[in-house]
């Protein structure tokens, strides 16, 4: 779709870890020294398909946990392939590091852009306490948020969705009125489209092999739009308000 279309949505509903918070390189800053301190080497593309793995095995067994909850089972499932220590500690700790995960170099500039035009919704798999972090460590951009925790399920779950929505009408705003904004085609661009909404994906890891750290998707589908940076489709909005 042309991006003058970008005119018509009111609502930009946005994914956070992955799309705003640049996860994969919070994940290697974490299990990097922790393989060294153990004396293992591990590819970082070995680290993050690993994760992505026992990301995928932990949303199936607890889809109603937020991201932030998973991320100790996380690392005691990577750690048994990686050959990591089996550590509580270092475990729990895979949690704290999500309060120092860093944000790509285009989402500061991009979202103050994308705020002159639209009201900008966080939709999360965080919970409450990392959402705090990250939305803080992105310069408290949006308008409202919805976290794992408040919706009480975790994304791909179609109620996450409902529930954002639902928050959404009480300021007049409809399904067509809202983008969903984000990176994982497992987490939100296939349930999005699957429920009409129209979607912006992020591709992150455009020319990059594999899905990183992402969960898999069974299929990969067509997003509304298509961009490789939240910066491309900032400026893809500012042209479509000056026509």
């Amino acid at each position: 779709m042309s991006s003058k279309g970008l005119k018509r949505y009111k609502t930009l509903t946005m994914g956070v870890i992955g799309t705003l918070i640049d996860y994969e390189t919070g994940i290697l800053d974490y299990i990097q020294p922790v393989a060294k301190g153990a004396g293992v080497s591990i590819a970082k593309s070995a680290i993050l398909e690993a994760f992505g793995w026992a990301a995928s095995k932990q949303h199936r067994a607890t889809p109603d946990s937020s991201f932030t909850a998973m991320m100790a089972p996380i690392y005691s499932e990577l750690a048994g392939v990686l050959g990591l220590p089996a550590d509580k500690t270092i475990a729990d700790g895979m949690k704290q590091s999500m309060q120092r995960w860093p944000v790509f170099e285009d989402s500061v500039e991009a979202l103050q852009s994308l705020k002159r035009h639209y009201r900008l919704v966080a939709l999360t798999n965080a919970d409450n306490w990392a959402y705090w972090y990250m939305s803080k460590t992105l310069g408290n951009p949006f308008d409202d948020k919805v976290t794992a925790e408040d919706a009480g399920n975790c994304k791909p779950d179609i109620q996450v969705f409902a529930y954002c929505l639902g928050r959404q009408s009480v300021s007049g705003i409809a399904r067509k009125d809202v983008l969903h904004v984000a990176q994982s085609q497992f987490h939100d661009i296939g349930t999005a489209q699957q429920l009409g909404y129209a979607t912006a994906w992020i591709e992150r890891r455009k020319g990059k092999d594999g899905f990183g750290a992402t969960p898999e998707p069974d299929e990969v589908v067509t997003p509304t739009y298509h961009y490789s940076s939240l910066r491309e489709l900032a400026d893809a909005a500012e042209a479509a308000f000056r026509d």
